[in-house]
């Protein structure tokens, strides 16, 4: 299922299960998890591009041995919040992604998730090398923890009430 919501798919979450953030890029696919808890993410794989059927049975094997209960994948609208053709190929990944998985699906905005990886490998002084092979999965770590954050902002926060409160007047 594709949730388009972020309510939609917590809702869609069985508890204590760890959920991975995807970072699509044109060669690579970052890939990181959640901790049980659902509030730490950490960087764990890249998979290299070739044909959408090997990248998803690679992605899929993953995913299976973390045990993952859902995917938050980055959507990458274009600085002025409009979908551009990057956009319209994450959304044609996922749905074809959900036809052979049935773990919930969403997308997060990615907007400068790789800026921030590429700042934050800079500055653990990592090699250019080093910083080539695992930026995407850098930025998937990005785009999940933002997710993770909301999920978690969500799960402590009780949804408003459109009744008033009663107030009880004991005298």
């Amino acid at each position: 299922m594709i949730c388009l919501e972020i309510s939609e798919f917590l809702a869609a979450l069985p508890a204590n299960r760890a959920i991975c953030g995807l970072d699509l890029g044109d060669k690579t696919i970052g890939i990181a998890v959640s901790d049980l808890r659902r509030s730490v993410s950490t960087p764990i794989h890249t998979v290299r591009r070739t044909k959408f059927t090997a990248d998803a049975a690679e992605l899929l094997a993953v995913l299976a041995e973390r045990n993952i209960a859902g995917i938050v994948l980055g959507l990458p609208l274009n600085m002025d919040g409009s979908e551009g053709p990057r956009v319209q190929s994450t959304r044609a990944f996922a749905r074809n992604l959900i036809r052979l998985s049935d773990l919930p699906i969403t997308f997060w905005d990615e907007r400068l998730s790789t800026v921030a990886a590429e700042r934050a490998l800079l500055e653990g002084d990592t090699s250019r090398k080093r910083r080539r092979e695992v930026i995407d999965q850098v930025a998937a770590g990005y785009i999940l923890q933002g997710a993770l954050d909301r999920l978690g902002y969500m799960a402590r926060t009780p949804p408003a009430s459109d009744k008033p409160a009663i107030i009880q007047d004991d005298s």
